[in-house]
């Protein structure tokens, strides 16, 4: 059956994205198509637009990798999807592939990432390949009072800091450094206290830094008072306080700025665990050796896999990750509005787009 939807296209950098009619035709084997629920707002989002990242697929495309909603339409051998709730990842790896097979699938190179790879989100429905499918368990959602669009943000917002999490082995107990509380850092604290952590937030916007003192932020710092070695001295005494170790610490960068990377590298203990989370174009200069002589390691982090991502929907049905508080619902035919506040700093949560 054909599915007549709509969309809202980026035609190019900086222009005002353009609302059209499409076609979707029944999906293929494997393939699913999903009616949206919400499509979440991200930084990536808005670097495409106005920054001139490049995206793979060639403009006119629609953006939004942050995606929830309904399967209604299954091609053969998905179709044990139909009807089902489910948030889409934002990097869809091909599950074939040596990466993928070897535990690396983020980086698997056949991915499909919606609003780069392939039209995405901010529309009325969209075909993706079933792998990866997150399942929802709407009983829970229910019980834990949220709406199917809300968990559009789980899909990056909340999964990517929470592979972080795990791949820096975040555990009970440990000492979290993140720097950026924005829409991925905020809940970065969060999955680093869920996880068990003592969590240190550190950003220049005194606002953000209030909202996550309740959220799992056990001490903050505004980074416009306090920065270098008195930083790191301050964290210092801050651990010995709670009776943590001066070592191991783990570094999440999610401010994606060169002052927030050149912080999160300041801060390097002997045995720490810099996890760069935030993306920017900008370069910094740092000593490198610094890695050698504290024994310490550097880990990229593109989004995440799959298989990680009903743990880190499970943090959200239990409670332990609170998305209520920081995100905002808003009409997908008011986009160009809400990138244009989103783009110059006025939104004060991640905003939710519903078709």
């Amino acid at each position: 059956m054909t599915i007549q939807a709509q969309r809202w296209q980026m035609t190019g950098v900086g222009r005002p994205m353009v609302k059209s009619g499409f076609s979707l035709d029944a999906p293929g084997p494997g393939e699913v198509i999903v009616e949206i629920a919400g499509c979440g707002v991200c930084h990536t989002d808005l670097g495409f637009l106005y920054d001139g990242v490049r995206t793979n697929h060639e403009l006119p495309l629609t953006l939004g990798h942050e995606i929830s909603g309904r399967v209604v339409e299954v091609g053969k051998g998905a179709e044990k999807w139909t009807g089902r709730a489910v948030i889409i990842p934002a990097v869809i790896p091909c599950g074939e592939c040596d990466l993928c097979k070897s535990g690396r699938a983020t980086i698997c190179r056949q991915q499909k990432m919606p609003g780069n790879d392939i039209n995405g989100g901010f529309a009325s429905h969209i075909r993706v390949p079933a792998t990866g499918l997150c399942p929802v368990d709407e009983g829970r959602l229910k019980s834990a009072g949220l709406a199917l669009a809300d968990l559009s943000v789980v899909a990056d917002a909340v999964t990517t800091p929470y592979q972080a999490a795990v791949q820096a082995g975040v555990a009970p107990g440990a000492l979290a450094i993140v720097i950026g509380t924005g829409g991925v850092g905020g809940y970065a604290v969060q999955v680093a206290a869920a996880l068990g952590a003592v969590v240190v937030a550190i950003d220049v916007d005194e606002a953000k830094l209030a909202s996550l003192k309740n959220f799992g932020a056990a001490k903050t710092f505004n980074a416009r008072e306090i920065g270098g070695r008195d930083l790191k001295k301050a964290i210092f005494a801050f651990a010995r306080e709670r009776g943590l170790a001066a070592t191991g610490w783990c570094i999440f960068e999610c401010s994606g700025t060169a002052a927030g990377q050149l912080s999160a590298f300041g801060l390097l203990v002997h045995g720490a665990t810099l996890s760069v989370v935030g993306f920017t174009m900008d370069k910094i200069e740092i000593r490198l050796s610094n890695l050698m002589a504290f024994h310490a390691r550097a880990l990229g982090n593109w989004g995440c896999p799959p298989d990680l991502y009903p743990g880190a929907l499970d943090l959200v049905l239990s409670g332990r990750v609170c998305l209520a508080p920081f995100i905002e619902h808003h009409r997908l035919d008011k986009i160009n509005e809400i990138f244009d506040a989103a783009h110059n700093h006025k939104l004060q949560k991640r905003a939710i787009l519903i078709p």
